[in-house]
């Protein structure tokens, strides 16, 4: 069980790395520095780690940041931004070629290939993306890493190991922190481009519906619409192309809840293109002639995993307090599915 859960921990797409953990405040609970009771409830953390996270805002009192000396009082809540566990290995700095988009003293933008898992775990213990950050930032010039520690390795979200796109990698702890809780916040720009079978009726338009795990198959997610389980998930949708047989999307993330674009779009009635874990990667749309199941087999060949790809990332600087926006070109092998498509078509309504 333990396997499968690290395992699968390898695929959740776009799931932010960091949570917060809250604890309120006894109401016998008398003034006392933040720094000092917090000492008391953080097992093993230093209260020169609980200092630097108060000023690098990873602690909030009833949702604002305060200073070290700030002394708590009855029925407060105090919110801790803590990195999520998904493995205990130490990271092992790997050379890596990595195509870097951005980079300056606090920040790199990155573009991930496909193929490519973001975080070490059972089964993937080396060549993953993080092993090619801590080599990266290993340098002398750069002295970030201290001992291995696989929670400096910059990480604030994930992208699925089969998805393309742009991450955004912190090179210190306060812009860590700091990144790390627009994400939480959601008020991070997300963007992403996808191929779906057929095209939403709707142009444009929102889905509203929590996702969970879904209780037959545990490495799967689906869409309670009732509300009655999994977390909200919100995923606003523009049609950019309609090929008839398939269509380009704009997906914009309101949330990020594992597989949420994938799910959601199963959801309704439009899977991802070749995505083999929702049912994308079989004719969805149109004859089930040979030469077309063969037309759709070639074009499955051309892009061998789902055709989603994170094509922007905004936020604001955590140093510089200004708005950072990045763009990204459609993958070659989603340009080339899509053109096989408009060819496709094309001939179709010269034959018509």
């Amino acid at each position: 069980m333990a396997e499968e859960y690290l395992e699968e921990q390898q695929n959740d797409s776009e799931e932010e790395v960091f949570q917060y953990r809250t604890i309120t405040i006894d109401p016998k609970q008398k003034p006392l520095r933040i720094d000092k009771f917090l000492m008391d409830r953080l097992e093993y953390v230093s209260r020169h780690k609980i200092q630097n996270a108060l000023r690098d805002g990873g602690i909030l009192v009833d949702g604002q940041e305060v200073k070290p000396n700030h002394k708590v009082k009855p029925g407060q809540v105090v919110s801790i931004l803590v990195k999520k566990q998904y493995t205990s290995d130490i990271v092992q700095p790997e050379p890596m070629e990595l195509d870097i988009r951005y980079e300056d003293d606090d920040l790199l933008i990155l573009h991930k290939p496909s193929g490519l898992v973001v975080h070490p775990g059972i089964g993937n213990r080396a060549g993953t993306l993080v092993n090619g950050i801590a080599w990266y930032l290993s340098g002398e010039n750069i002295p970030v890493l201290e001992g291995n520690d696989p929670d400096r390795a910059g990480l604030v979200h994930r992208l699925d190991k089969d998805t393309t796109g742009l991450m955004v990698i912190a090179k210190n702890s306060y812009t860590m922190m700091h990144l790390a809780k627009q994400f939480h916040d959601h008020t991070v720009k997300r963007e992403y481009n996808v191929i779906l079978w057929g095209c939403p009726e709707e142009k444009a338009g929102t889905i509203d519906g929590n996702i969970g795990r879904h209780p037959r198959f545990r490495k799967m997610r689906t869409v309670f619409p009732e509300g009655e389980e999994g977390k909200r998930a919100v995923t606003h949708y523009e049609v950019l192309e309609d090929l008839y047989y398939v269509s380009l999307v704009k997906c914009v993330l309101e949330t990020g809840r594992t597989h949420q674009i994938r799910v959601h779009m199963k959801y309704i009635g439009h899977p991802v293109f070749n995505d083999t874990m929702y049912g994308g990667d079989r004719i969805l749309k149109g004859t089930v002639f040979t030469k077309y199941r063969q037309f759709v087999q070639n074009c499955f060949d051309m892009i061998p995993r789902q055709a989603l790809h994170a094509r922007t990332l905004g936020f604001v600087h955590p140093r510089t307090k200004k708005e950072m926006f990045f763009d990204s070109e459609l993958p070659e092998d989603m340009q080339r599915v899509l053109d096989k498509w408009r060819n496709y078509l094309n001939t179709r309504k010269t034959l018509d």
